[in-house]
């Protein structure tokens, strides 16, 4: 299995504060990783510098050629009052020219993220839960071949995260998505990710989920 991102020797520094030095990681293709670590460790200085948000002090880091990257942020409260309905929601992130194929592509990620029966339903009035896989079906748009999930289950109830992550699940095993998740929900990552990351005193350590340390937690 070929790497979809190869980093290699990142470091961080703000003014006088390093936040991390030195880090090394792959992530294969089709691979399930969650990104571990407490608050202030730098995963969200990370995933800033993936996304090409921020550029890194030294070292290096290489997506695969064919990289289509999506991306669903931490959930947002969406006031009750919003206008549009999770269709139009989920059709900002489309060209605004809505042709045929365009209006048939958001059609089948609102069926993939189980929105097509509440599609006119008004993102206000959405659960926590709907809300997420809107923006999940927007990132799906792009067709990426990874995605990044920034803290997207933090705030939800129990079923609405079993709801979002049985999706992403989905996503890997049957269009070959790559997934970066990062959480500080460790039952959660043991349940649905295979893999682990996991940042802390500016150094990352990598291996399988079932191998997780207790310690790090």
């Amino acid at each position: 299995m070929s790497d979809i991102l190869k980093v290699n020797n990142l470091a961080m520094r703000f003014e006088k504060k390093t936040i991390f030095t030195n880090l090394n990681f792959n992530l294969k293709k089709g691979s399930m990783t969650a990104l571990l670590g407490p608050n202030g460790a730098g995963k969200t200085t990370l995933i800033n510098i993936l996304m090409g948000m921020l550029v890194p002090t030294t070292g290096t880091f290489k997506f695969a050629t064919d990289l289509r990257l999506g991306y669903v942020p931490q959930f947002r409260n969406i006031d009750t009052e919003y206008p549009l309905s999770i269709e139009a929601f989920v059709g900002l992130n489309a060209p605004l020219l809505k042709t045929a194929t365009v209006k048939q592509t958001i059609k089948k990620q609102l069926a993939e993220t189980n929105l097509e029966m509440i599609k006119n339903t008004r993102m206000g009035e959405a659960s926590g839960g709907q809300k997420q896989r809107a923006y999940l079906a927007q990132a799906l748009l792009d067709q990426p071949n990874m995605i990044i999930l920034d803290e997207a289950t933090a705030s939800l109830d129990p079923m609405a995260k079993d709801e979002l992550m049985q999706l992403i699940r989905h996503l890997n095993e049957q269009h070959k998505i790559t997934v970066l998740f990062v959480t500080h929900d460790v039952p959660l990552a043991r349940k649905y990710m295979t893999d682990y990351l996991y940042l802390n005193h500016g150094k990352i350590a990598q291996g399988e989920m079932t191998q997780f340390e207790e310690a790090y937690e």
